[in-house]
């Protein structure tokens, strides 16, 4: 009897154990956790790639990059001073993570009221110095048939450059790939990058899909205002990015601020009714 009762409980063990581990190895790829911090070496083929935040880093803006035109194309090019851009590094002929990445993309673009070209550019840059303009071209002719807005053609970009150039910007960014000689393609994460009008990196979203209100707020903040109307500038107070949850979240002490100044003022407009009715009298 005693034989199976320690039996019983070395596998209600083992069970609970088995547990743990898949709980953990979810956890470790939902929240983006390396394999050097769960104690076991990274691969080679892995090692400095990857996205690291860095909030206000300066892009270099007079790197040259060539458009899907052929024509020459410092990032300059598309920054005016007033709208933001999300700059987004992927390769043409990825074969999995880049086509989900643009994507997943393009529908949250499409579920967004504002309009590349109209409110903020977008910029996709190969990050394979061996792709061609006319590869770059038929991207974004794809694309910008797919997402079926007028005006776009000058708001969503499609470039190529050379490696040194293609380096220096995907550092200054944060974004660390490599390219693989055994799979034949490049190792990168997923995300994308919001930058102020002056080319200063302000948000970075991580995944292959994206909330359409998370794009939203972070293209107003990255704008500071200098676009949206009075409820796109409301809605920017109510929320805050929440760095561990990588999403913006209901900012509740703004709300309650909010919430109290409506009061007040509903209270002042009250009395000074309530005032006048008596002056009358």
């Amino acid at each position: 009897m005693g034989k199976k009762v320690q039996g019983s409980r070395f596998k209600v063990q083992k069970f609970l154990n088995f547990g743990v581990c898949c709980l953990l190895g979810i956890w470790c790829l939902e929240f983006g956790i390396s394999t050097a911090e769960a104690d076991e070496q990274i691969p080679v083929e892995l090692e400095a790639v990857g996205i690291t935040e860095q909030p206000g880093a300066q892009i270099s803006l007079d790197v040259p990059f060539t458009d899907e035109e052929g024509k020459e194309a410092p990032l300059s090019r598309f920054f005016d001073g007033r709208h933001p851009v999300v700059l987004i590094f992927a390769y043409y002929e990825c074969p999995n993570l880049c086509g989900l990445l643009l994507n997943g993309f393009l529908q949250t673009l499409a579920q967004m009221s504002w309009t590349a070209g109209e409110n903020f550019q977008v910029v996709t840059l190969s990050i394979d110095p061996k792709e061609t303009t006319d590869l770059a071209a038929l991207k974004k002719k794809a694309y910008l048939e797919k997402y079926g807005r007028p005006g776009v053609e000058d708001g969503w970009h499609f470039l190529t450059g050379k490696e040194e150039n293609i380096k220096k910007v995907a550092g200054e960014a944060g974004f660390g790939f490599k390219y693989d000689a055994d799979q034949k393609q490049y190792a990168h994460g997923a995300g994308i990058f919001v930058l102020t009008p002056e080319g200063k990196i302000s948000r970075t979203l991580y995944g292959i899909e994206f909330n359409p209100r998370d794009v939203k707020l972070a293209l107003l903040e990255a704008a500071e205002g200098k676009i949206g109307n009075v409820v796109d500038k409301l809605m920017l107070f109510c929320y805050h990015y929440d760095p561990k949850g990588r999403k913006y979240a209901l900012f509740a002490t703004n709300l309650m601020k909010g919430a109290g100044a409506v009061t007040v003022l509903g209270l002042a407009f009250l009395v000074a009714g309530l005032a006048r009715r008596k002056y009358k009298k």
